[in-house]
């Protein structure tokens, strides 16, 4: 076949070229020259050798032996804005229309561990999310919906264990149990480092709130989710697909480490561990990216911590469509873009997912915007067909081609991290961040230069603007919060809240378990802003440093 190959590529094919010249360079996102065709070559036979079953290490072709066969990946919308009472309706509204599971988004003050009557924050209450100061917030947001049988993901990383603990105080309030409970709450800090900024505290106290979430769901709520250890930040920030994969699996091993150095046993904990990554609309690319993912973690779980246990060493991730990829101008076109992302999560063999609704480049999803969305999965799994076969791009000589080879300079670089003294070390040294800052650049330089085409951006542009009826959230949010937060104050026990939260401030000074003195307090109608804020006395906050690489 090779001799066959280079016949046809010295004669027909640059016979060709010759009279019509190829329409530019062709190259994967991390500058992947693409050949005009793949064809099998060593790399490839040595890829199809270590393919295996759907279920079988090293998991290239599916964590489960049915995969979509069995049931569908989770239908999984984002979604919250202004008060938990108006999220809780687009909750029960997304239900109605065929989601499977919750996917809850919060403002930035509560990301940032604020509430929502502090000045500090004023304007952006609700904007961006919904806000959530206290238990009775979550209590409401919930309201209606049995967390028994809902499983919830929840985007949340600096104040992650205090949501988490709202979340079992409300699941008591419903007398659910709490082994029942399901879902996931994000709880990934190093990559608000490396990316997304919603930090508060520094990264090794940070660190240790992390390993409470872990030990704490390792014996109260079995089937949590810790942990969603996010590539998809760090791929909106601007990264290529190496970096996303190699970023995202050297942050896990730094929680796997620091879970271990605390006295976690990774067979323990390591299956309630999940990851969460970007699909971006290069197709093929991202069908590869995930397919070498679950190889990659398969690897590290049994060559790092010699782990054997299959629920240990699974890579279980959600996927979400890429934001950055959306477009203000013609903004019904991405709808197609989003679709084609959707597509390459489900090639790729994803356990749930959300699809970005068309408008989301110039507001917060409408109820109409945010069913299209849902209506694109329900479309791509009741009619494409591609949920009927497992691993339908298994054997193509470019998939497997592309899965060897991002996983194979994943590696180099995850290695490389390592070198540098691990993630944590490598972040205060700024490496990550430099490098995503130069992956940006050079994609934007990209556009500008029309190498890359962008339709309606800087390619078949038009002059319409906008689409009508797109969501807004005026300020009547944060004055209801102020005085639903003013009432709380006003009725609750003073003298038990104090004691709650001083048992808190002397657990974070005496290195004790933080997440059971965090739910007695919010038990109590302690704020997460007060909870916050005697954290910040203790662990002091995070000002990022110049960048020594």
């Amino acid at each position: 076949m090779k001799e066959e190959f280079e016949a046809w590529r010295r004669g027909p094919y640059a016979e060709a070229t010759a009279r019509l010249p190829e329409r530019g360079r062709f190259r994967t996102t991390y500058g992947l020259d693409l050949p005009p065709i793949a064809t099998p070559d060593e790399r490839y036979d040595q890829a199809v050798a270590r393919l295996g079953y759907p279920g079988e290490a090293p998991y290239t072709r599916g964590i489960q032996p049915t995969m979509y066969r069995g049931r569908l990946w989770t239908m999984r919308q984002y979604a919250g804005f202004a008060t938990a009472a108006e999220s809780n309706a687009r909750y029960r509204y997304l239900l109605e229309n065929g989601q499977t599971g919750l996917s809850v988004a919060f403002d930035l003050p509560t990301q940032m561990g604020y509430d929502a009557d502090d000045p500090r924050v004023a304007g952006e209450v609700g904007k961006v999310g919904v806000s959530i100061s206290c238990l009775d917030d979550l209590v409401e947001l919930f309201d209606g919906i049995p967390l028994a049988d809902v499983t919830t993901s929840m985007t949340i990383n600096a104040t992650a264990p205090i949501v988490l603990a709202m979340y079992v105080a409300a699941a008591k309030r419903q007398r659910a149990p709490l082994e029942r409970l399901g879902g996931t709450t994000q709880n990934d800090i190093l990559k608000e480092y490396i990316a997304r900024g919603t930090y508060i505290f520094p990264p090794r106290p940070s660190m240790r709130l992390v390993t409470d979430v872990f030990a704490y769901c390792g014996e109260h709520l079995p089937r949590w989710n810790t942990i969603s250890i996010s590539g998809y930040h760090i791929r909106e920030a601007g990264s290529d697909a190496v970096q996303e994969l190699a970023f995202t699996f050297a942050n896990a091993i730094a929680y796997v480490d620091a879970a271990v150095s605390a006295g976690l046993p990774v067979e323990r904990f390591a299956g309630q561990l999940s990851f969460f990554f970007a699909a971006n609309s290069t197709l093929i690319e991202e069908v590869a990216k995930f397919r070498a993912a679950r190889r990659l973690w398969e690897r590290i779980t049994r060559e790092r911590y010699g782990a054997t246990n299959a629920a240990a060493r699974t890579l279980r991730f959600h996927t979400q469509t890429m934001g950055s990829t959306l477009t203000a101008q013609q903004p019904l076109n991405n709808i197609v873009r989003t679709a084609i992302e959707a597509l390459a999560a489900v090639l790729g063999g994803t356990q749930s997912l959300h699809t970005n609704a068309y408008d989301e480049a110039l507001a917060l999803p409408s109820e109409e915007s945010a069913r299209i969305a849902l209506r694109t999965q329900q479309i791509i799994a009741e009619e494409s067909g591609i949920a009927d076969t497992i691993d339908p791009f298994a054997g193509s000589y470019l998939v497997e081609t592309l899965t060897a080879d991002l996983e194979e300079r994943a590696w180099a670089e995850i290695t490389k991290i390592s070198s540098l003294g691990g993630a944590l070390a490598a972040i205060e040294r700024g490496y990550q961040q430099q490098q995503i800052e130069d992956s940006a650049y050079r994609y934007q330089r990209e556009v500008e230069t029309k190498e890359r085409l962008i339709v309606g951006l800087n390619a078949f542009a038009t002059d319409a603007t906008g689409v009508r009826g797109t969501l807004h959230v005026d300020e009547h949010v944060a004055e209801e919060r102020r005085s639903r937060l003013a009432a709380l104050r006003g009725r609750r026990d003073v003298g038990a809240a104090g004691q709650r939260r001083a048992a808190l401030v002397a657990a974070a000074r005496q290195d004790a378990p933080l997440m059971p003195a965090i739910v007695a307090a919010v038990e109590a109608d302690v704020t997460l802003g007060e909870i916050c804020g005697d954290l910040r006395e203790v662990f002091g906050t995070y000002a990022p440093v110049g960048r020594a690489v």
